[in-house]
């Protein structure tokens, strides 16, 4: 696979696709909704493949869930594409205008990034995805997608190029590295002359490889070691439904819950209350040494954590649990061990929950409501690219606007310096 090329003919088609209208995306992205439909028998084709691969590795239940397509999901999918026509375009807006002494007029104006570099693994929606907010804001995007969902990507890539054709744009807006070797994913991170930003989806393993490998600048999407924290004054029946949503609604997602902080002064009541539920899903248990007092006598399936269960996103109808003296310490603890995702807490005491929502360091922070809403759909900006848990240039969860930069535009009347 010559990379070079595909880096050449991404760099020139981001120039054609900052200059479209709002109008020409728009009716291109229809286009591509209705390909991707006409295609659906091919893509679940292409995924049962995968799937069949992805069974044949032993993939856990979670990265199965993650890979796995229907005609639900693919439904979902081209339904996000009418999402994003309906959002307004930020291309073109202008952020800032003023005028000089000497008569020059000044303008910050919004502009696409220009070539969209994302690496991600087991999860084929996130090819749509890429490509309908990349296109949106005038950005070629190269995909490099994990080799469990090869087939599913090159399926849903097809169909996205059948639908740009069909409205006579470059289908080189969107391309995809077929490559599975590691020496082609390490020189597509250093294609600093073609890629001006690579996102990565995926583990934190996947992550910290990018941000140590890649000399094309990174925004950073963690992985979700996202905690809750059920105050002293929990409400109890909240407490137990948001646990039970954001640990077990889905578990192969970034936003799922991994671990569990409880109050010493309500953890005898409320714990015993919590595992009956999540027996439900026959989540185990990684209990701390006072957690696992509490519960050892009870049914359900738990275990002594480990210092490593603090930090560990499982992807698995497991939960870490640990008992706290105080918000401070749920505090500490989440700001030590977390991967600046998102973070409960569950409080009826509104000074505890500001103290909580000031002082955890992540990009999204909850009081009484479940992570699991940490999504860009969610959060009303359409279909999203990752949730960035880094500060700088974006943070949280990633659509239109974080997909652009700027630039100056000034107009003059002869001046000089």
């Amino acid at each position: 696979m010559n990379l070079r090329s595909i880096g050449e003919q991404a760099k020139q088609s981001s120039y054609g696709l900052a200059v479209l209208t709002s109008q020409q995306k728009n009716e291109a992205l229809d286009r591509v909704y209705h390909a991707l439909l006409k295609n659906t028998d091919k893509i679940l084709s292409a995924n049962q493949k995968d799937m069949e691969n992805g069974r044949r590795k032993g993939l856990n239940e979670g990265l199965l869930d993650r890979l796995m397509l229907n005609q639900e999901r693919i439904q979902a999918m081209a339904d996000s594409i009418r999402d994003i026509i309906q959002l307004e375009d930020p291309i073109g807006e202008v952020l800032d205008s003023y005028t000089l002494e000497n008569g020059l007029q000044i303008k910050k104006k919004r502009v696409p990034i220009g070539v969209i570099g994302i690496i991600y693994e087991a999860r084929p929606n996130v090819t749509l995805d890429a490509f309908t907010i990349c296109f949106k804001t005038g950005n070629a995007v190269i995909l490099k997608g994990g080799s469990d969902a090869l087939y599913s990507n090159q399926a849903i890539t097809k169909a996205i190029q059948e639908g740009l054709m069909d409205s006579q744009i470059d289908e080189n807006a969107i391309q995809l590295i077929t490559s599975t070797s590691h020496e082609d994913t390490e020189q597509f991170m250093k294609m600093t002359d073609y890629v001006d930003v690579i996102i990565p989806r995926g583990s934190r393993r996947l992550i910290q490889s990018v941000m140590a490998n890649a000399k094309v600048p990174v925004i950073e999407t963690g992985a979700g070691n996202c905690h809750i924290y059920l105050d002293a004054f929990a409400d109890i029946q909240k407490a137990i439904d948001i646990v039970y949503n954001a640990k077990t609604q889905r578990i192969g997602v970034c936003n799922a819950a991994e671990s569990l902080l409880v109050h010493k002064d309500i953890a005898q009541k409320i714990l015993p209350k919590v595992q009956e539920k999540l027996n439900e899903k026959n989540v185990l248990l990684k209990c701390d040494e006072d957690s696992y007092a509490i519960l050892k006598d009870h049914p359900g399936r738990i275990d002594h954590a480990t210092k490593e269960d603090w930090g560990e996103e499982y992807l698995d109808y497991i939960l870490s649990v640990k008992v706290v003296k105080d918000v401070k310490e749920a505090i500490d603890h989440i700001n030590t061990y977390s991967t600046r995702h998102s973070e409960c807490i569950v409080t009826e005491n509104e000074k505890n929950a500001q103290q909580f929502l000031n002082e955890v360091d992540s990009a999204c922070v909850y009081w009484n409501a479940s992570t699991r809403f940490t999504d860009g759909g969610v959060f009303g900006f359409g279909a999203e690219i990752g949730i960035s848990t880094g500060k700088i240039h974006a943070r949280g969860p990633m659509a239109l606007k974080e997909m652009t930069s700027y630039k100056y535009v000034i107009q003059g009347n002869g001046q000089v310096r």
